[in-house]
């Protein structure tokens, strides 16, 4: 999160391209931020609309050691990069870490750091998923439904809430461990959970740092877990990952959690499990498709809690992506690795290779 920036050691301080939409200007580049930045850099705003390189924007690139972009930018690729001869550093504000605004490979052959904060929101996600497996192991989903319909309402000792209702203790599987499973996983560190995790883009020693089982088997994960928590980014290799095959491996009474994107999982084999009535519950912040269509058998469900893609989206989390940004910048123009590089291992998961 954000640091107290170190001075400038006397030397000329380096020029910072920032250019996005100028509607995002005010939400996404806080006052306090900008001042950080200025401390040790030289900000240029330029807006940018439309994805084009405007005539202001190539000529701000002409001495810019850093840009950084966001939603209207232009796409970095090799043409665009040959404008800018200077740039050592390139950051990627939001908008999902697979949008590509950045051709990364080009700016690795020219010796340019390209880093991603789009993490930014993954501080919130992580608290909605902790929020919803609460929900959901308690069966909050129908006690809230029964209540607003004007029913007087009794927990009885068949109720899947009442019996299976408590998070301390359990299995948890975790389908992706990006920033946000890391996040989910220190919120999850007082409730003494087990945990499994299934992403086969973790580096080795994760695992060992956060004390987890890691599993090349969804299979494995699936049956062997009583929260199941899906946290994979939307790529080739996971759109429609989950289906009628992988929800079957549910265990009777167990739940299901989705905050990431609803088209990793088969909507209509979803709807299935969950109305085979062994107890299984499910709280989703997303569906395929969204909106949530009002004819939807999802809307209706006893044991489902839906929320309207929330997770990420708070007035917290806008200026976060650039406090993150100014941070990394800190680090790089003194002599320190970035925290957020876009690597080998990143570019094979946005390709779901």
């Amino acid at each position: 999160m954000a640091q107290e920036p170190r001075q400038p050691s006397g030397m000329e301080k380096p020029r910072v391209v920032i250019t996005f939409t100028e509607r995002l200007r005010a939400t996404y580049l806080a006052e306090a931020d900008l001042a950080r930045l200025a401390r040790f850099a030289e900000p240029v705003w330029v807006a940018s609309e439309h994805q084009a390189a405007s005539p202001a924007l190539l000529e701000a690139l002409e001495s810019a050691a850093a840009a950084v972009v966001c939603h209207g930018a232009p796409r970095f690729d090799v043409a665009l990069l040959e404008r800018a001869p200077a740039l050592r550093f390139l950051g990627e504000l939001e908008g999902d870490r697979f949008a590509q605004r950045i051709d990364v490979e080009a700016a690795q052959a020219r010796g340019i750091v390209a880093v991603d904060t789009t993490n930014g929101s993954s501080y919130p996600v992580a608290e909605w998923a902790l929020a919803m497996m609460l929900v959901a192991l308690r069966n909050a989903g129908a006690h809230f439904r029964r209540l607003v319909a004007g029913e007087v309402v009794r927990q009885g000792r068949d109720d899947p809430g009442y019996r299976y209702g408590e998070l301390t203790g359990r299995r948890v599987g975790l389908i992706g461990c990006g920033h946000i499973g890391r996040q989910l996983l220190a919120y999850l560190r007082p409730f003494q959970v087990e945990v499994r995790v299934y992403d086969p883009y973790l580096a080795p020693e994760v695992a060992d740092i956060y004390d987890f089982l890691w599993t090349d088997s969804l299979e494995q994960l699936f049956k062997e877990s009583e929260v199941v928590v899906c946290l994979a980014p939307l790529t080739p290799r996971t759109r429609g990952m989950i289906g009628e095959r992988e929800l079957g491996w549910l265990q009777p009474h167990s739940v299901f959690v989705n905050v990431s994107r609803g088209a990793i999982v088969d909507s209509q084999a979803l709807v299935a499990r969950l109305q085979q009535g062994d107890g299984v519950r499910a709280a989703l912040d997303v569906f395929d498709p969204e909106p949530i269509p009002a004819e939807s058998e999802i809307r209706r469900l006893p044991n489902v809690f839906l929320s309207p893609h929330i997770a990420g989206v708070t007035a917290a989390s806008r200026p976060r992506f650039f406090a993150l940004m100014v941070d990394e910048l800190d680090r790089f123009f003194h002599g320190y690795r970035p925290r957020y590089v876009l690597t080998q291992r990143t570019l094979a998961n946005r390709r779901g290779q």
